[in-house]
């Protein structure tokens, strides 16, 4: 009897502890599905979010120069004026040379593009001929124009509080002085949104200096393969030709004026020899 009463209560509790096991297990399991389920974002989305904030409240100003060289020149300073207004942009600068003496001209603009278009408004005017370079600046004025909208704001509130006082002044000195200061206070604010208004037009639209010119006056390039070199030697063997032709035919008439002018020397010369010589062959033959 001992027996099986011992046996039955390592049984029992055999069973008792295989039952807590297997409610610790499942415990476990639904803890764990329940803290995997309700996941929030990640650190890494987090920071991606906070990173296009932060990249959405930069203010960059965008400054750049690009040179292409054309066929024509003033066409294409059309076309990309052209290009410029259609992007929502305007000029503000615009320089013409005529063409003269085999060179088809230039022209030089100075274009305001929408800085959300500028990669794209670019690529349309780089087609319009061969891209000699282009130079394109970022300055960040994040901190000023943060600056300058805390500064706005409290002379604002400055203003109100000046025009409140005024309406209570007792005394005309109280409302000389008080108009005083608000004369300040009005001329200093204008001055800060005109300069916020220029920070906020440059942020809004790049400037952008577009030189347009004609392969005559393109800039000259250094030859890197054989058949370059062999062409850039070619080239310089007709233009030392060319302008020995060119020296030739400007310094012809002045040849031919000296020409004519020993030809008339010889001739007097010759005159006058001969002269000296039938007087020498007269005079022995004359009586005294």
């Amino acid at each position: 009897m001992r027996r099986i009463v011992v046996l039955t209560a390592v049984a029992l509790c055999a069973l008792v502890l295989v039952g807590c096991s297997s409610q610790a297990d499942s415990s476990r399991q639904s803890v764990g599905s329940s803290a995997v389920a309700p996941a929030g974002p990640s650190k890494a989305d987090t920071a991606s979010g906070a990173a296009s904030t932060v990249d959405s409240n930069r203010q960059v100003i965008t400054t750049g120069t690009a040179t292409i060289t054309v066929d024509r020149p003033a066409a294409a300073a059309d076309d990309a004026v052209r290009i410029v207004e259609t992007a929502g942009g305007r000029v503000d600068g615009r320089i013409e040379k005529a063409p003269a003496d085999g060179d088809s001209g230039s022209a030089q603009l100075t274009v305001r593009i929408p800085s959300a278009k500028l990669t794209a408004t670019l690529g349309a005017i780089k087609k319009l001929g061969t891209v000699e370079d282009v130079s394109i600046s970022k300055q960040d004025v994040t901190s000023h124009a943060q600056d300058l909208d805390a500064r706005i704001t409290a002379l604002q509130a400055s203003v109100s509080r000046l025009v409140d006082l005024m309406s209570k002044a007792a005394t005309t000195a109280d409302l000389i002085t008080i108009e005083s200061a608000l004369s300040q206070r009005q001329a200093d604010l204008e001055s800060l949104e005109s300069e916020k208004r220029s920070v906020d037009d440059q942020v809004d639209l790049s400037t952008i200096t577009l030189n347009l010119g004609s392969k005559a006056s393109a800039p000259a390039h250094t030859p890197d393969t054989f058949l370059s070199g062999l062409l850039t030697g070619w080239n310089a063997f007709v233009a030392f030709f060319a302008g020995l032709l060119v020296v030739f035919g400007v310094l012809l008439p002045w040849v031919i004026l000296l020409g004519v002018v020993i030809l008339v020397a010889l001739l007097a010369v010759r005159r006058s020899r001969r002269r000296a010589a039938r007087a020498a062959v007269a005079s022995p033959g004359r009586t005294p």
